[in-house]
């Protein structure tokens, strides 16, 4: 069972209600008199009259004596609870704003949270997989393609894509290929091969080959600049509950809102 969590870092205020105690009926002490009688210049205490117990039946001779049956329905047992609760995810961030200076040099936030009616008995058991995704928004991007052409290495053709993320990170407890098979990374967008690229003008032109090779062209120069980053074995648990992630942020990071999305795995799925 595969849960996912989408954490735009938004601070999810959880008031506390408050307890309210149930009404505790008092009650007051009942005042009694004994009852009294005089007798012969004493004061005699006249007892509580009790009920006589009922004279013990004696069976007939030859019969069999049954047990006697109790009063009223037998008690109802609990019904028994139908599995285990299901888990959740709850997650934030360390910081939601990151001030952009002229000294900036990067910075690191963490991503963390816990699972919900977890199962695994310790954070070194392995029973669950976290993935952290980290997006920035989305903004065109041009890619041009170079040919030599006596001598000199000019632009031949170029593809735009639309709404391609501005910077991209992916966190996880080992790498992605160990956690899930490509069927489940590619139907929950995880991979930067998954990332979104649409291709706009340009492209009509083009093979899928062609296009593909550009596709993995816009991938390995984000890479190089160190906007599309992969950290594996960078979330930890911390008990058997809590969890923790810790991402980079570069210098050249652009500005803009950042989005983070947090996906719970078990057994591959």
């Amino acid at each position: 069972m595969r849960l996912h969590a989408w954490l735009v870092l938004i601070v999810a205020s959880l008031a506390a209600c408050p307890a309210v105690a149930a009404p505790t009926a008092i009650h007051g002490p009942v005042e009694g008199r004994a009852l009294v009688a005089p007798a012969k210049n004493k004061t005699v205490k006249t007892p509580r009259p009790e009920t006589p117990a009922p004279p013990p039946v004696t069976p007939p001779s030859g019969s069999i004596e049954k047990p006697a049956t109790p009063a009223g329905p037998p008690p109802v047992p609990n019904p028994p609870v139908q599995g285990d609760p299901p888990e959740a995810i709850e997650a934030d961030v360390s910081t939601h704003t990151v001030t952009v200076t002229s000294a900036f040099s990067g910075t690191e936030i963490v991503v963390f949270g816990s699972v919900d009616n977890s199962r695994q008995e310790s954070a070194e058991s392995g029973y669950y997989d976290i993935v952290v995704l980290v997006e920035g928004r989305g903004a065109p991007a041009v890619v041009r393609h170079k040919d030599n052409v006596g001598g000199l290495w000019i632009n031949s053709q170029a593809v735009r894509f639309n709404n391609l993320p501005l910077y991209s990170a992916i966190a996880s407890t080992r790498p992605i290929e160990e956690i899930a098979e490509p069927r489940i990374l590619v139907a929950s967008g995880i991979g930067f091969a998954r990332t979104r690229m649409l291709p706009g003008k340009g492209s009509a032109k083009l093979t899928p080959e062609e296009l593909d090779a550009y596709k993995a062209a816009v991938l390995r120069l984000k890479r190089q600049a160190g906007l599309y980053v992969r950290q594996d074995f960078a979330v930890a648990f911390i008990g058997r509950a809590l969890f923790r992630a810790s991402v980079k942020l570069p210098a050249n990071i652009p500005v803009g809102p950042l989005e983070a999305r947090v996906y719970l795995f078990q057994d591959g799925k």
